[in-house]
């Protein structure tokens, strides 16, 4: 059974006591920016069906957007443009994005539990979990706010740009997508650096 909190008590017993968990979603599409979340949980707190965002349907991330907001002590939602993406790189756009969502936060971290294996240049000391989002409540709230804000963006593009099914495949390069920028061109919101290969038009 996963001890949901094993991180966040260990960062206390070392005397912080405002443990926030970041996470990110959109590294990987060819479309829109990539989001960052973070959020400080009450310690112990249960939030039933809490967990990687990537391991639950959409249904139950929307849902549990909602939750995770009203639960949360604090948290914080950033952003990097995929302007910032083709100009900095991937990784230092998350980066970015991560830095803009501690700021973003009205009580201020401490520390910081970050998804994966590479820490972020934040104001404030913290450590990295491999798969964090299936280890830590804090980093699991964070996958969610991030993954759920971002979809809820590809969907109001999806109005706006309805020949690409932004809706359906959230930006990521399917073969429908790739089929859409072939036929109908390269969007603003499409990330250069990511369609080299393809060529301008």
């Amino acid at each position: 059974m996963i001890d949901w909190y094993e991180y966040q008590r260990k960062a206390e017993e070392k005397g912080f006591f405002t443990v926030c968990g970041i996470d990110e979603a959109g590294r990987g599409p060819l479309a829109g920016p990539v989001c960052a979340a973070t959020v400080i949980m009450p310690l112990g707190l249960e939030i039933d069906g809490l967990n990687d965002s990537k391991k639950l349907s959409e249904v139950k991330r929307e849902a549990l957007f909602d939750v995770v907001k009203e639960m949360a002590l604090s948290y914080g939602i950033g952003w990097a443009s995929e302007q910032e993406i083709d100009e900095y790189n991937i990784l230092q756009a998350t980066f970015l994005a991560m830095r803009r969502a501690v700021e973003a936060m009205p009580i201020c971290a401490d520390y910081a539990l970050v998804d994966g294996n590479r820490m972020p240049p934040l104001a404030i000391p913290g450590e990295t979990i491999v798969k964090g989002d299936s280890k830590c409540a804090c980093i699991a709230a964070a996958s969610i706010l991030a993954k759920v804000s971002r979809d809820r963006l590809l969907r109001e593009w999806d109005t706006q740009y309805p020949e690409y099914g932004f809706a359906k495949h959230k930006g990521y390069g399917t073969k429908a997508h790739y089929e859409a920028i072939n036929k109908y061109g390269i969007l603003p919101v499409h990330r250069r650096s990511f369609l080299k290969n393809l060529g301008k038009k």
